[in-house]
């Protein structure tokens, strides 16, 4: 009986310990968003900066391609697919499912997880992304990549919002200018 006792026990603190460990790695596989930038009419809404946060503002205000067009296009159309641990179908997605799906739809391979995806392309600076280049974020601080994102589009004052699948909103349109991305911001890579 005490055998039995002592194994029930342990079991339930394994039990304990895997719902901990799956709980964390969905709260640092991707990250979340307090204030969101909602879709309009006229792109996204704009968000001011607050003083204390780093300048991460593009120049680009060039046009751009069809193909990123198209790419843009397919990200939109799962604005408010919710967020889903593993997720890569219209059904729910993951930040790094989002991308690998919205990409492999234009007939362009991404690596599955945002670890990997970071590595691909080449890196370039803030002050450089366009619309279609890849964001990388440290949503749970320090610098590995827990979390990526698609610029959607530069803002007339250099702005970046980026359209990913947040932990709590799912598909969404963010921006650098808030504060919790601008925190997390790790680095740009651009892979078309």
């Amino acid at each position: 009986m005490r055998m039995t006792t002592r194994l029930l026990s342990e079991n339930r603190r394994w039990n304990k310990f895997f719902i901990l460990i799956i709980a964390s790695s969905i709260a640092i596989s991707c990250g979340s968003s307090k204030k969101v930038a909602s879709k309009n009419k006229g792109g996204s809404k704009t968000v001011t900066k607050a003083e204390n946060l780093r300048s991460l503002d593009s120049k680009f205000d060039g046009k751009v391609s069809k193909s990123i067009n198209s790419i843009l296009k397919d990200a939109e159309k799962y604005i408010g697919t919710p967020y889903k641990f593993g997720g890569n179908t219209s059904s729910g997605f993951d930040c790094s499912g989002f991308t690998v799906k919205v990409f492999d739809e234009n007939d362009f391979k991404l690596p599955r997880r945002s670890s990997d995806q970071a590595e691909a392309g080449n890196k370039i600076d803030i002050r450089e992304v366009k619309p279609g280049d890849l964001l990388f974020f440290a949503t749970a601080g320090g610098s590995r990549v827990s979390h990526v994102g698609i610029v959607h589009d530069i803002g007339n004052d250099g702005e970046v919002k980026f359209i990913h699948a947040s932990t709590t909103k799912g598909v969404i349109i963010s921006s650098l200018n808030e504060n919790y991305w601008n925190k997390a911001y790790l680095h740009a890579r651009r892979v078309l």
